[in-house]
């Protein structure tokens, strides 16, 4: 049987080189009463927003939250280092790149700061961002508004939106078997493109566009190339992408300017989603209000 895994089109591995430790959790009541955790995070050099996990209450691993990921996975390194982890049966997996073998673990506690999930499954990868063990997605929150503060290196969960979000660029969003679209809008040589969206904070650039798009939109021809590199998933598949800078994209009212642009071109091209990723995400300040469907936004003040 094939399952389709989701995180591994999320881990497109471009990830952080040096992790720094982080501090501990804090929790405290807002002035409307609400009760909120915040988690310290180190921003990678490749945009990766990298946390201190704790799992089975022993081992303290570096995972990376990934926001396309709705699995707990390690890498096979780290898999190694935890001798009282039993990885079971074997199933295949599928992801952009083709499809695999993956072990996987039940039945397994995670903490994070405060917050702990129980029997929680974890699966073993080849690869993720440098200088991580794994990744985690949004779902290991719950129902829990999620703000993800870059200013401040903090990922404070909310058990409602709070009232700050009102400064916010509010943006809607659809959740589809856990992956999260938002509407963008391409501007290069005399044209605006909108186009959907893969938010997917494992990815280190800033826009990767999938190949009916890149196509369509002649984009190979309007903006200069400036170099082309191979991205690997989780399991070691490996394809190319070239790079340029695209003038302009725009999320709701907000406009950034020279964003980094990758897509595929010919027969190496097999990308069915186009992403949005860290170089972009981390101009930001972001609450995830999942629960409505809602992203909000604010330039960072830094």
């Amino acid at each position: 049987m094939i399952v389709p895994f989701r995180l591994v089109l999320a881990a497109i591995t471009l990830c952080a080189a040096s992790i720094t430790g982080c501090a501990a959790t804090r929790t405290h009541v807002s002035a409307r009463g609400s009760e909120t955790v915040a988690i310290p995070f180190a921003l990678s050099k490749q945009n990766n927003l990298v946390v201190e996990v704790r799992i089975n209450d022993s081992h303290l691993l570096n995972l990376m939250l990934h926001s396309a990921s709705s699995d707990v996975t390690l890498t096979e390194e780290a898999v190694r280092r935890l001798e009282d982890l039993t990885l079971g049966e074997t199933t295949r997996v599928q992801s952009w790149g083709g499809t695999s073998d993956s072990r996987y673990s039940t039945g397994n506690r995670l903490r994070i700061g405060s917050l702990t999930r129980d029997s929680v499954t974890l699966w073993e990868n080849k690869h993720s961002g440098e200088g991580t063990d794994g990744k985690f997605g949004l779902d290991f929150f719950g129902d829990s508004v999620v703000e993800i503060d870059y200013d401040d290196g903090l990922i404070i969960v909310h058990d409602q939106l709070p009232g700050k979000a009102r400064d916010y660029e509010a943006i809607d969003i659809s959740n589809e078997d856990g992956e999260l679209y938002v509407e963008g809008v391409c501007l290069f040589g005399n044209e605006t493109r909108a186009n959907r969206f893969l938010i997917h904070s494992g990815y280190a650039g800033g826009l990767l566009l999938d190949d009916a798009f890149a196509a369509s939109s002649g984009i190979d021809g309007k903006i200069a190339i400036t170099e082309t590199s191979r991205l690997t998933d989780s399991y070691g598949h490996v394809i190319k992408v070239q790079k340029g800078v695209m003038p302009g994209f725009s999320l709701g009212r907000l406009r950034l300017s020279d964003v980094s642009v990758g897509f595929f071109s010919g027969e190496i091209g097999r990308q069915k989603k186009s992403v949005l990723g860290g170089e972009i995400l981390k101009r930001f300040n972001l609450i995830f209000d999942l629960g409505h469907n809602r992203l909000y936004i604010k330039r960072r003040s830094t």
